[in-house]
């Protein structure tokens, strides 16, 4: 396919997200099952079209002075995949699955100007957030909103339990990895602009025997933040499909004890084989039955709550949740996180530590709930992050990731990773 059938298609997509109210990958799916004849690469150029849209979907819309699939793709290839409007018309004439011509209003929104616009809009996000975001980030919104607004990397983390960073690196040398920032263990690939593939490092040997794991450098941030060391007894109370569980017994070196449990057996269904690839043999998972857990209470080193959240740290990935967010979800999500904290508590032991993560870049979510555990709990207190910073990942905690509540906020513009929350608390000895 050339591109003016590839616009159309991500044009086709887009209406059916919008109009049957379902994931942007499951439309993408069906859209290639019924176009059997396009190839990876036309596929991985539509899905590129239909997220970016999605990403910018805002600002596109102020551009366009539309908000139809048709303007958002077409800004997406305008403004971001930096095609002349010219030079696109002449190929759409020239292609019998082209989309319509670009009228003289789609051609002016290729170089509209965001500078008046309002600061959602800068920002490529929701309009009711705003109170909250700038909370969170002040005067570096339109900053932090761009920077979501963008693809993410392709992180990789090494399994120390069965390789080391150079034999991976060697394995994956096609690729091109580049070691990660701040993570220990880590790789990145950058992703590339235009109709550029994800590289398929699942289907690599190294994958294949446990060498590594796919996981993005602030999950691995937040997970060696937890501070698990060799022997000790942890609960990953949120455990789902065992991304942090595998990562706490690659530091702990199959050393001590994990238990793993989550409440949803679809969740936790994965984690199985991925404990089993990652030749992990320190982790015990619990599956969700009454009294599961009743064993560990009050006995825990420490207890990690990756909590259930809005997800608003991992809309580079998911754009389109970033558009169905509601105050009502926001509300639920906040009662969930506030029982689970009262839940995880019980199970640390007096000295222990109670590690509270989120995928959230809201402060509703995140300084707001430990503050809340604190006020209620008084044998409760916040662990310096600052220290646990130099303690784990050994380099000095960059300037404006602390958090004024005692946590850490890791986000695309300041670390170049997911939106994440970390805050360390202990329980009085």
């Amino acid at each position: 396919m050339r591109l003016p059938g590839r616009i159309a298609a991500a044009i086709e997509v887009l209406a059916d997200v919008e109009n049957r109210k379902r994931p942007v990958s499951e439309a993408l799916k069906a859209w290639g099952l019924n176009n059997r004849f396009a190839g990876a690469g036309d596929r991985a150029a539509i899905g590129n079209l239909v997220y970016d849209a999605l990403r910018r979907r805002s600002s596109y819309a102020y551009a366009m002075g539309a908000d139809t699939p048709r303007a958002l793709v077409l800004a997406a290839v305008l403004r971001d995949w930096k095609e002349a409007p010219e030079a696109l018309n002449s190929a759409f004439a020239e292609d019998n699955h082209a989309p319509e011509a670009l009228s003289a209003e789609e051609i002016a929104g290729a170089t509209a100007s965001l500078d008046t616009a309002e600061p959602a809009i800068q920002a490529d996000m929701p309009e009711w957030l705003l109170p909250s975001l700038t909370r969170a980030f002040g005067d570096d919104l339109a900053a932090e909103g761009q920077a979501m607004a963008g693809r993410p990397s392709l992180d990789l983390r090494v399994n120390a339990l069965k390789a080391t960073p150079e034999k991976v690196a060697k394995s994956l040398s096609r690729f091109s990895p580049e070691p990660t920032a701040y993570a220990l263990m880590g790789f990145t690939m950058p992703a590339g602009p235009r109709d550029a593939r994800t590289p398929n490092v699942t289907t690599d040997e190294g994958y294949q025997k446990g060498r590594f794991e796919v996981q993005d450098q602030g999950s691995q941030m937040v997970a060696a933040l937890a501070g698990a060391k060799p022997g000790e007894q942890v609960l990953d109370l949120c455990a789902g499909a065992g991304g942090k569980t595998l990562a706490l017994a690659s530091t702990m070196g199959n050393k001590g004890q994990i238990f793993a449990f989550d409440s949803d057996r679809n969740r936790l269904a994965p984690i199985y084989d991925r404990l089993k690839r990652n030749g992990v043999r320190n982790a015990q998972v619990r599956a969700p039955q009454p009294n599961a857990l009743d064993d560990l209470l009050g006995k825990m080193d420490r207890v990690v709550v990756d909590a259930p959240c809005t997800g608003t740290g991992t809309w580079r990935r998911r754009p389109d949740t970033k558009w169905k967010l509601t105050p009502e979800l926001l509300a639920q999500r906040q009662a969930d996180q506030s029982a689970i904290l009262e839940e995880a508590l019980r199970y640390v032991k007096p000295g222990g530590t109670l590690v509270y993560i989120t995928c959230s870049i809201l402060p509703e979510e995140n300084d707001d709930q430990a503050a809340a555990l604190l006020a209620q709990h008084p044998e409760v207190s916040s662990i310096d992050i600052a220290a646990a910073w130099r303690s784990t990942l050994v380099t000095d905690i960059p300037a404006g990731l602390a958090t004024p509540g005692g946590g850490v906020l890791l986000t695309p513009h300041r670390t170049g990773t997911d939106g994440f929350y970390c805050h360390l608390l202990r329980k009085a000895g």
